[in-house]
């Protein structure tokens, strides 16, 4: 919960600094009311999102607006809490076997998980299971790499839009060469223009499709560890090894501790009386050296 919450104010911090910085920048340099020119904003501004709808659906963008939603306001579950799920549904196959994991079905946040839980209990095949999850897995990572596209044209397009603000601005004041208050009018939207096209690059769009690009990388390891371990399952896998298998995938700082122990049994399912059963305790775990 804590890593959780320290991502979280990350992405807030980040934001924030930036703005500061920026707003600190321009009220030294002056008036700040200077950098503010409404034409040129429009033409950047406006010129980008035309040019995106035009390739566009309006249907692409939101979708791109919810995950952009999605990844500032719902954090990832971290692949120590994937591996610790997993381990209990094993668990909890063993004790009361593989139907009893229909419960956990609609209990579980996971989409991907509920998904692949539905299928083990349903009946398919290992086979078929992992065929279906990743199938799943490529599709997602498919349509998680249209959205970085929509964002990174965007980021494309803003500089050549504040390019175009800056001919408009120049040829306004070669027009006007005579005329000292058309020249003031238009150097501004000459300048601005380019300035906010660079800003909206790399201060907007460029870490909105890093941010999406992290989230999907970070997605698609849980739903390798979820295949992994629904497939370890369905094959009655005894969750020792299980659990020394999904360990793999982490960090080795993040493997420290058991989580197949009999106390710990008995508390998540409730178990009165129970001695430790040979599928659990044949299997000794593995140590880990400690690191990042």
């Amino acid at each position: 919960m804590e890593e959780k919450n320290w991502r979280e104010s990350n992405t807030a911090l980040g934001i924030l600094l930036c703005a500061v910085i920026f707003g600190l920048g321009f009220l030294i340099a002056g008036n700040i009311g200077l950098y503010f020119n409404l034409i040129g904003l429009l033409i950047v501004a406006g010129g980008t999102l035309g040019a995106t709808l035009i390739g566009f659906s309006t249907r692409r963008l939101m979708i791109v607006y919810k995950i952009l939603k999605r990844s500032f306001q719902m954090p990832v579950k971290r692949p120590h809490e994937i591996v610790e799920i997993l381990v209990d549904l094993s668990v909890k196959s063993k004790i009361r076997g593989i139907l009893s994991l229909e419960e956990d079905e609609g209990e579980t946040s996971l989409l991907f998980l509920r998904r692949a839980l539905g299928l083990l209990v349903d009946g398919y095949k290992t086979e078929q299971i992992s065929e279906i999850l990743t199938t799943e897995m490529y599709f997602f990572k498919v349509r998680r790499a249209e959205s970085e596209r929509v964002l990174r044209t965007m980021a494309d397009l803003c500089p050549s839009f504040g390019i175009v603000g800056s001919i408009i601005g120049l040829i306004g004041m070669i027009a006007g060469s005579g005329d000292t208050s058309t020249i003031l009018a238009t150097i501004p939207i000459a300048l601005t223009s380019t300035l906010y096209g660079i800003i909206f690059t790399n201060f907007f769009f460029r870490p909105f499709e890093s941010k999406i690009q992290d989230r999907t990388n970070q997605e698609l390891l849980l739903q390798k560890i979820i295949v992994e371990g629904i497939i370890a399952i369905a094959t009655e896998l005894n969750p020792r090894i299980l659990e020394a298998k999904l360990k793999s995938f982490l960090t080795p700082s993040s493997r420290k501790g058991k989580l197949v122990s009999l106390q710990r049994i008995r508390e998540k399912f409730k178990i009165k009386d129970a001695s430790p059963s040979p599928s659990l305790s044949q299997t000794p775990m593995p140590r880990y050296s400690e690191g990042v």
